[in-house]
């Protein structure tokens, strides 16, 4: 992607330099299995750090705080350009439709984070949370992503990871999520799901719109890199490479070939009204 000496936002907070304070160790398959679960961490409004402290016995050391090197401070000055694309271009469409977009914060971190939303851990994934509307990211996910998970990597992985979660943050603005926590009330565990993957895949949506409009800054191999990403993360895949088998009921973010589809779509149409994945998926 093209973002070298462009607009850098002003809403990052890098607390990568910081101490980590306590983190879970000897996470081994147990970290990776709920990495999984929760990649994408979406905008439910928990987090799985604690469920991660409790499987692993309360077993914690004190991370100390390291210097960031120059890779860590290009890849912040690379995800300050992608929030910044993102502030210009919900603004913009925000505005054409009468509203006004607020611009959330992401917060860099390494190894574990407090949030309004509660404490997290890298296996968290990337994931917004509601109660203080910010976007929180552990950049060592995205070589999981590749090496893991079987994703190209490339900088638009990242981008499309950031665009899916300010996804989630338009979501709040507009009142989305909490009528689909609304819906959820009463309804069993497999119409709970079907409601959690419609958001996950409005947010994959919002990121495809959000690249409608920022095409040109693309390199020639970055909606390969999102789709690819997008791939990776599917429920399908997620469950057939940790269990061996796929059981839909129980999905939460959607399959690959949903994932895939809805962030072409978003990215073919460029119009927000085209993104109701609650009607669509019933």
């Amino acid at each position: 992607m093209k973002w070298l000496g462009r607009r850098q936002s002003d809403n990052v907070e890098d607390r990568r330099g910081m101490s980590g304070g306590k983190v879970a160790v000897g996470g081994g398959v147990i970290g990776i299995i709920i990495l999984l679960l929760n990649v994408f961490g979406g905008e439910t409004g928990q987090t799985v750090g604690n469920a991660l402290e409790q499987l692993q016995g309360g077993q914690q050391q004190t991370e100390a705080a390291a210097p960031l090197s120059k890779e860590d401070e290009e890849m912040g000055n690379f995800v300050r350009v992608i929030l910044a694309d993102n502030e210009d271009i919900w603004s913009k469409i925000f505005e054409e439709h009468g509203m006004t977009y607020k611009n959330p914060k992401l917060v860099l971190f390494r190894g574990s984070v407090q949030t309004a939303c509660g404490g997290a851990s890298s296996a968290s994934g990337p994931f917004y949370c509601p109660g203080d509307q910010k976007v929180y990211m552990d950049l060592g996910f995205f070589e999981e992503l590749k090496t893991k998970f079987g994703a190209k990597g490339g900088d638009f992985a990242i981008a499309y990871v950031i665009a899916h979660e300010i996804g989630h943050h338009v979501q709040t603005l507009l009142g989305t999520s909490e009528k689909m926590r609304q819906a959820q009330e009463g309804k069993s565990e497999t119409e709970a799901n079907k409601l959690s993957v419609a958001l996950e895949l409005q947010a994959d949506f919002y990121a495809g719109v959000w690249t409608h409009f920022n095409q040109k800054n693309l390199d020639v191999d970055d909606i390969d890199e999102a789709l690819s990403a997008a791939n990776a993360v599917g429920d399908d895949a997620i469950q057939s490479k940790m269990q061996g088998q796929v059981v839909p009921d129980s999905f939460t973010h959607g399959s690959s070939e949903q994932r895939m589809y809805w962030f072409k779509k978003g990215f073919k149409t460029g119009d927000i009204k085209q993104g109701n994945t609650f009607e669509e998926i019933r």
